[in-house]
């Protein structure tokens, strides 16, 4: 679905399917609900269809999508003043953004699955200020800055508080009985 503009500076195309399952997995790691995922998502898709003109040239589409999304959902959260569900990992709406593994070993493909899952298990249950870091830099891939600017914090603070994530996220890794290979943390 290409979403597009004509007005303010210039003629600026967004081709949204390319960002649907990163929006919904960081709108789940957000809510921990699949519906008010599915709702964060679609809002975002209008809002951003809606404000188009405000995307200026040469600004991430993803950075500015995800933004738009994180500011929907804490206006949710000023407005029901609600706790999060809990998601049920095992569920095909928590396996969104699962790498797909390229070998064709099924006992390592089998490994490979039992790891991620137990990484995306231990991500849950970090705090959200955590969770939210480690999602936005590991599996959406966004640069330091742009995190910066989605978080409305400073450069220095996304760094930091990334290495007290994987520090955390390390340490709770270890206490499991198999120990992982965490390269990317």
């Amino acid at each position: 679905m290409n979403w597009g503009s004509d007005r303010g500076h210039g003629k600026r195309r967004i081709e949204l399917n390319e960002y649907l399952d990163g929006l919904y997995g960081y709108a789940m790691v957000l809510s921990r609900n699949s519906t008010d995922a599915e709702d964060l998502v679609q809002e975002t898709g209008l809002r951003a269809l809606r404000g188009m003109q405000r995307l200026r040239t040469g600004e991430s589409a993803k950075a500015w999508l995800f933004t738009i999304l994180r500011n929907i959902w804490l206006n949710h959260l000023r407005h029901r003043r609600t706790t999060p569900e809990i998601v049920e990992l095992n569920s095909p709406e928590g396996q969104a953004n699962e790498p797909k593994d390229q070998s064709h070993d099924p006992h390592a493909e089998y490994i490979n699955k039992m790891e991620r899952e137990q990484v995306r298990f231990t991500i849950q249950k970090l705090p959200l200020e955590y969770r939210e870091i480690i999602i936005l830099r590991e599996y959406e891939e966004l640069s330091y800055q742009e995190i910066a600017d989605l978080l409305s914090c400073p450069i220095g603070t996304v760094m930091s508080r990334l290495a007290r994530a994987r520090l955390r996220l390390r340490g709770v890794l270890a206490q499991c009985s198999q120990p992982l290979p965490l390269a990317w943390i």
